[in-house]
């Protein structure tokens, strides 16, 4: 069984860090083993397995997980608009609002933002990029889209694929201000999207159930935001009201307990990502930064 670490760049220290993840040894018996394969393929990604464990999230006696979490992965209790101790939950907990001061989003008409905290990978033309997770492991944007129509608008668009651990704050938002649409569910599966399971499959973002949202009237032209599920993510709730405008950084809603992801879209040609950024997804590692953070500018 393989044991390569899961590294990403934090934006914030500018260093390479090692990812510290959750379930780590039952993900690689998962993703890395002959059985564990099976077991994925005829349980893990089927939508029962995790509503129970959602269920299992949902009583009263998980909210004994809560301060055991905290600590194990040194969150920030300042930054929580509630008191740990208020959850009653742990998916209660685990959707957690933030302080408003906790997030701050960056200025200025003509600058998009990170949609959610996590590790990103950011690709100004993704029919340019070589590989997302790995070298040669690519999806199409018919699969992703599964609409031809919308793939060829998009054609040659830039894309940010945002993962989130779930250490992370696991509500998201709008990265640029417009006019959102009705979201689209695709129905899909519910495959892990940790990269231990990407980098053996980058396909399960496309496989996997997921929420689009179109957004229109913005400085970017058409914007596309995909809230994609994952092991244990039973639920992706989106908070907005379709046709009612919003302004960059606004609420779009929140995933229920797991690991998760958001994948932004943008047209051709219409942002200039941060340099930062797409050095290290040329490389194929992510870099962590947080809601609201500047992402690029628009062409």
């Amino acid at each position: 069984m393989s044991a390569d670490p899961i590294r990403f760049y934090n934006r914030y220290t500018q260093a390479t860090e090692t990812e510290q993840i959750y379930g780590e040894k039952w993900l690689r018996w998962i993703y890395e083993t002959g059985l564990g394969g099976f077991s994925a393929w005829a349980l893990i990604r089927r939508s029962l397995f995790s509503k129970w464990y959602g269920w299992r999230m949902d009583r009263r006696i998980s909210a004994q997980k809560v301060l055991p979490f905290i600590a194990d992965y040194d969150l920030d209790v300042d930054e929580f608009a509630r008191s740990p101790l208020e959850f009653k939950t742990f998916n209660e907990f685990f959707y957690r609002g933030l302080k408003k001061t906790a997030r701050p989003i960056a200025s200025g008409d003509d600058v998009a933002v990170f949609a959610a905290d996590g590790r990103h990978l950011a690709f100004p033309d993704v029919e340019a990029a070589d590989g997302f997770y790995v070298k040669g492991a690519k999806f199409t944007f018919a699969e992703l889209f599964g609409d031809e129509a919308l793939a060829k608008e998009f054609a040659g668009g830039t894309m940010v694929i945002s993962r989130l651990c779930p250490v992370d704050y696991h509500r998201f938002h709008f990265p640029v201000a417009g006019t959102p649409g009705e979201p689209r569910e695709i129905n899909g599966y519910l495959y892990s999207v940790s990269p231990i399971a990407l980098r053996r499959n980058v396909g399960y973002l496309v496989e996997n159930k997921r929420s689009l949202t179109l957004v229109e009237d913005t400085r970017f032209g058409r914007v596309a935001i995909f809230e994609v599920g994952a092991t244990c993510v039973g639920t992706i709730k989106n908070v907005f009201v379709p046709g009612r405008a919003v302004a960059k950084g606004d609420e779009k809603g929140f995933f229920t307990f797991g690991g998760s992801c958001v994948i932004t879209v943008f047209q051709r040609g219409r942002i200039r990502l941060d340099a930062d950024v797409v050095a290290q997804s040329a490389q194929h590692i992510e870099t962590y930064a947080r809601m609201g953070d500047r992402l690029g500018v628009a062409q």
